[in-house]
This record gives C-alpha cells, structure tokens and sequence, in this order.
C-alpha cells in the first residue's frame, strides 16, 4: 500500500509540475513631467504597446558592422500616452499639479498589478532650466515591471 500511494503522489507531483520552468518578461513604462515655467510644457506617461527587436537595430563595431536603419523604421506609433500636469504653473511650482500626478502614475501602476506585472526597479534624472533664458527641463522617471511568463513543457512522445 506505501507504494501505491508513493507511486501516486510521484505520478500526481508531475502532472501538476509540466509548467515548472518560466521566463521573465520586462515592461518599461516612462513618465515625463515638465520643468518648463508657466506650465507650458508637455507632462505624460508613455507605455509602448508594440515589440520591438533591439537585434534589428543593433551594430557590432567589432566585426565592422554598420547597421542601416533609418530612424524613421526605428520610430514606434504604437503607445499609449497618459497626460500628466506640469511641476510649474504661472505661478511657480504647483505642489497640487504633484500630488495629482502621484494619484495618476498610481492608477497606472496598480493596473499594472492587477494585470500580472510587478514593479521590479525605478529609476528617474533630471535635465532642469539652466538658467536665464534656458526654460526647458524635465523629469523623468523609468518604470520597470516584470512578469514571469510560464513556458510548457514538452513532454516526449
């Protein structure tokens, strides 16, 4: 009887393990607030929605390669874009305009979530006004998510 039972959880532990191994699957999503005065900049949230190969884009200097792609085949249409407030308004710096765009990239995180993506790293710089007639600048911030991805496994016939 040990055996059976033995021989039946062995036979049941792989049944339910076919989907063991998994690959990981990353998503950037940026966020580009302005630092242009008077809020005359363009704050939004960017998330591609295409594939993109970086392979097909990519030169190998050492084997004297020179990869040909026009940036206009490089260039994607494929995203959906959130708008944002701007840090400044005529005022100045606009902490309610802040506070709004937490409560937005917030949203888009979390549904992220619920989707399945974890939020694995950030990262974010700064190019701000560089003085006196400058007035342009932003602040930018990478999301990067990850999801494991299960792969089948093929059993052999």
């Amino acid at each position: 009887m040990k055996y059976f039972v033995f021989i039946l959880m062995v036979g049941l532990m792989s049944v339910f393990s076919l989907e063991v191994s998994a690959q990981t699957q990353y998503k950037v999503v940026t966020s580009v607030e302005s630092v242009v005065p008077m809020g005359i900049g363009r704050s939004r949230i960017i998330d591609a929605q295409g594939e993109k190969d970086y392979a097909n884009y990519t030169t190998d200097r050492s084997k004297g390669e020179k990869n040909e792609t026009s940036r206009k085949e490089l260039k994607t249409t494929e995203l959906e874009e959130t708008k944002l407030l701007n840090f400044y308004s005529a005022a100045g710096i606009n902490f309610s305009n802040i506070a709004s765009n937490d409560m937005v990239i917030s949203s888009k995180i979390n549904a992220l979530v619920e989707e399945g993506w974890e939020l694995a790293f950030v990262t974010s710089g700064v190019e701000s006004d560089a003085g006196k007639g400058d007035g342009k600048g932003l602040f930018i911030t990478r999301y990067i998510f990850k999801k494991s991805m299960p792969v089948p496994v093929q059993l052999p016939e």
